[in-house]
């Protein structure tokens, strides 16, 4: 470890490697030292996929490599250092007492919990600890919190508008290019067996990488997930290459795409690139350029650059906004008081269900799904099935590469489980087995049988459907989103009505006897 003191020592997060990052702006490589660490409490906090720790370690390492080379001091603290506290506070501490800053400067972290704590160092460190704002995004929490001020509800779609003007994104003075603000209508095609997939560019693992790959093979052998194959961007330049290919290659497919599942297609028509800008490693503000950029050069369609950029500047801020104007107490919210244990089945993928298999199977080797697969087939079935909302955040913030609590927790919590009672969605995404079928071939070779409603054998979406519904009729029976489902359910039979409640009470008992199902 370097003897050096220094003017200011700077810590760097392993979700901020971003040479712009505003702790660096005024730094001077001359008098300031950089901290970066690998911790344990981070990387264990919940079981972290295998192929996550790999990614933010890697390129963690990578990014102090680059500091240096640009003449940066860095103290990097590696996970197997025999002095390594295993937590931030720790490093921070040890490097205060090496260095003697005069202070302490950082940009704010994606989690709550990690700020909390950080808010204590000044008076544990007895050192100023310069707290700044996070520059990276198109909107800081104060300007949300501005817009969020006074509304009855803080709707992605109104708060996206606003973004929309604010950039110049997609705008024709001030009207939409286009004339509609929203293309989401045309984004919900199935895809075919025949279509051409695109993949995600790939990278071989370089000596920095390996290294890792060995550490958490060590080290973590009891977290969940495939270890190899290993292919993530885990440097800015690789991540750059990665969209560069997703707007050659996939772009123009996109938005139509979106939406659909296919069996042994992982990626479809996606980018696959949240992990790289939740790290740092892109810039939201240059990709949503660069997608614009492609509309106006005719390489792509009205409907999927618009999709593309509804994706970043709308819901991906809007989150964001909500995660810091809602926290602490957002994390404990649960409208439909949910309390069934998370399934064994969400960590091993082993279920009869074969969206559910596939999309959890995919999450084990790829650290990777898309939002369809997240929303209406692993969070369709636990909303349906009343899982305890606060089970299905951790294993979300688990099991994805590009999870963080600001931004999965709102997607968790309030889009897929509604725990939120309609904060973020105007209803509750569920569905039965039939918009499966209709977006995806996951059907074809299930188990069970979509187009059997009731008993044995029925696609248990199907009645746990109508189980959900009845069961939450005093909280959603005037939710005007579900008076044509409710109309549906009033007017079947009281046989047909009871056919449907002992088939999903039935699949509810095998399931909380942990049986196969």
């Amino acid at each position: 470890m370097s003897a050096k003191k220094c003017r200011n020592l700077i810590l760097i997060l392993g979700d901020q490697l971003s040479a712009d990052i505003s702790s660096l702006r005024q730094a001077d490589p001359e008098a300031d030292v950089i901290l970066m660490a690998e911790v344990m409490a981070e990387a264990t906090y919940v079981p972290h996929h295998k192929k996550k720790i790999v990614f933010l370690f890697s390129a963690m390492r990578h990014f102090g490599q680059q500091l240096r080379d640009a003449g940066w001091t860095v103290e990097y603290v590696q996970l197997d250092d025999t002095e390594n506290s295993g937590s931030f506070e720790g490093e921070v501490r040890r490097a205060a007492r090496r260095l003697a800053p005069e202070r302490v400067i950082v940009t704010e972290p994606g989690e709550w919990r990690v700020l909390e704590n950080m808010r204590l160092w000044q008076d544990v460190l007895g050192l100023p600890v310069d707290i700044k704002t996070d520059g990276r995004f198109f909107c800081d929490a104060s300007t949300f919190r501005g817009w969020a001020e006074g509304r009855k509800q803080l709707r992605m779609e109104n708060f996206y508008r606003e973004m929309r003007k604010s950039t110049g994104l997609l705008m024709d003075g001030d009207k939409p290019v286009g004339g509609k603000w929203n293309y989401d209508a045309e984004n919900r095609k199935p895809a075919k067996q025949d279509l051409f997939m695109p993949a995600p560019l790939q990278f071989e693992p370089d000596a920095i990488t390996q290294a890792v790959l060995d550490l958490v093979e060590n080290r973590f052998e009891n977290h969940i997930g495939q270890l190899e194959p290993f292919w993530f961007a885990v440097t800015r330049a690789q991540a750059e290459a990665a969209f560069d290919h997703f707007l050659k290659e996939a772009l123009e497919n996109f938005g139509t795409y979106q939406d659909a599942m296919l069996r042994g297609e992982k990626f479809l028509y996606h980018a696959v690139i949240s992990a790289y800008l939740n790290a740092g490693l892109l810039s939201p503000k240059t990709v949503c350029e660069k997608v614009e950029e492609a509309y106006y050069a005719d390489k792509c369609p009205l409907n999927a650059a618009e999709g593309f950029i509804r994706q970043i500047l709308g819901w991906r801020e809007y989150v964001r906004g909500i995660y810091w104007l809602k926290m602490p107490g957002y994390a404990r919210e649960n409208t439909l008081k949910g309390k069934r244990p998370l399934p064994a089945f969400y960590w091993t993928g082993e279920t009869s269900m074969n969206c559910v298999q596939e999309a959890v199977g995919q999450t084990l080797e790829e650290a990777y799904a898309h939002h369809i697969q997240r929303l209406m087939v692993t969070g369709n079935f636990a909303l349906l099935a009343g899982v305890d909302p606060v089970d299905v955040h951790e294993w979300y913030l688990a099991v994805y590469a590009d999870a963080y609590e600001w931004v999965e927790l709102p997607n968790t919590l309030g889009m897929s489980q509604f725990a939120d009672g309609g904060l973020l969605a105007s209803k509750p995404y569920v569905s039965s087995g039939n918009y499966i079928n209709k977006m995806s071939d996951y059907c074809e070779n299930c188990d069970y049988s979509v187009r059997k409603k009731t008993g044995e054998g029925a696609c248990p979406f199907n009645a746990l459907y109508w189980h959900f519904l009845d069961r939450h009729a005093d909280e959603l029976g005037t939710n005007p989103r579900l008076g044509q489902p409710y109309a549906t359910w009033r007017r079947m039979s009281g046989e047909t009505q009871q056919e449907y409640m002992d088939t999903a009470q039935a699949f509810l008992e095998k399931l909380d006897a942990g049986e196969r199902v």
